[in-house]
């Protein structure tokens, strides 16, 4: 009975170190990672600048009732291209056209009434000179025609008010534009300043955006700028990120800047051919800087964990470390290095996922030399 209870240990025994001495040789067989390596890209380039831009028609003005009264006639549809002077919405105009005439009749009777104080006065002109009545009654009837050709001009003033209250019972468009939403319907009632719709100008849109006033002295250094013709070509972000076709021009607009922000505005102007930007529209202005020399690294090399940026640099003894770095404007598919990576480092290229701190692997020179035209293309 105690043979057999030595026995079974020792079994046990052998079998735990010949299990190990397996584990062991197959962990040394595991072949090591190849896994493509590159240095940092270092170059000087143009990089583009982002601002949040407010777009805007060139003219966009709202249309509003001056005269109170029902909205007789609707002569244009929503969204309408509509030109200078093209009647759009008519109102009802008896009431206006009723008092038109009925300052037509007292201008009439001015008139008339002038008249026949001047045939008086020069009746009264020539008694005088015959020395029937006073040189008094002459002055008297003066008085009297100087008054009668007031209440002439009164009058006249009262049918020229009359009458441009009846042709604004006709809504025209004060340039040519595009209608925008009407408000209204026909038979609706107006009050004096109503909302009926607006009307844009689209031919060419402003579009603003807002400058610190650190870059506001940066662009001060221009000697264009002190010559009062700065100005730069811009690019237009939309607002589902696609680039529009056209550059714009943006110049320095305002002379203040905004107490609360320390921003000041600038203008670019872009033609809008097409009509594809609209007034109110959102979007981001891309604004040309030059970034000097400047070093990039590719988003495969590229770790984000929790708003942080890491790459694996690879050592002189092939093995690997993640090394966190402070990344700067995205381009393409290459971040700016800002700091925290050298130019003499080696990166992983690619494959970073199944990387660990302290892994060895098999480095392959991958080269990452590439033109200034292939990172913005990106």
């Amino acid at each position: 009975m105690k043979t057999v209870s030595l026995v079974f240990p020792l079994m046990g025994l052998a079998l735990a170190i010949n299990s190990c001495t397996v584990n062991s040789t197959e962990s040394k067989s595991e072949p090591v990672r190849q896994v493509p390596v590159a240095g940092l890209t270092v170059m000087d380039t143009t990089i583009y600048k982002e601002y949040i831009a407010d777009i805007q028609a060139t003219r966009n003005v709202e249309l509003r009732s001056r005269l109170s009264g029902f909205l007789e006639k609707i002569y244009v549809d929503e969204g309408a291209i509509v030109n200078a002077g093209q009647v759009l919405f008519k109102m009802n105009d008896e009431e206006y056209k009723a008092d038109f005439a009925k300052a037509q009749a007292a201008l009439n009777i001015a008139i008339a009434e002038a008249k026949k104080v001047e045939l008086e006065k020069e009746r009264t002109k020539k008694l005088v000179e015959k020395n029937i009545v006073s040189k008094t009654e002459q002055e008297l009837i003066a008085v009297q025609y100087k008054a009668a050709l007031s209440k002439v001009e009164e009058a006249k003033a009262v049918v020229n008010q009359t009458q441009t209250k009846l042709a604004q019972t006709l809504i025209r468009a004060p340039f040519n534009g595009r209608i925008d939403r009407i408000q209204l319907k026909a038979g609706s009632l107006l009050e004096e300043g109503s909302l009926i719709t607006t009307i844009s100008d689209l031919n060419a849109l402003n579009v603003y955006f807002d400058i610190s006033e650190s870059e506001y002295l940066n662009l001060a250094s221009d000697s264009n700028f002190r010559s009062n013709s700065f100005k730069r070509q811009v690019k237009l972000i939309l607002a589902n990120g696609q680039e529009y076709p056209h550059t714009g021009v943006a110049q320095i607009v305002e002379s203040e800047f905004e107490p609360n922000t320390g921003s000041i505005s600038l203008r670019a102007k872009f033609p809008n051919t097409d009509g594809l930007l609209k007034h109110g529209a959102s979007g981001k202005i891309g604004v040309p800087i030059s970034t000097g020399s400047t070093k990039f690294v590719h988003q495969k090399s590229v770790l984000e964990i929790q708003d942080k940026t890491y790459v694996y640099v690879v050592n002189d003894d092939k093995t690997v470390k993640m090394v966190p770095f402070r990344s700067g404007q995205r381009i393409g598919h290459y971040y700016i290095v800002e700091e925290g990576l050298e130019n003499d480092q080696r990166i992983v290229f690619e494959g970073v996922q199944g990387l660990r701190d302290g892994m060895t692997i098999q480095p392959i020179l991958k080269d990452n030399k590439i033109e200034k035209e292939e990172i913005l293309a990106e």
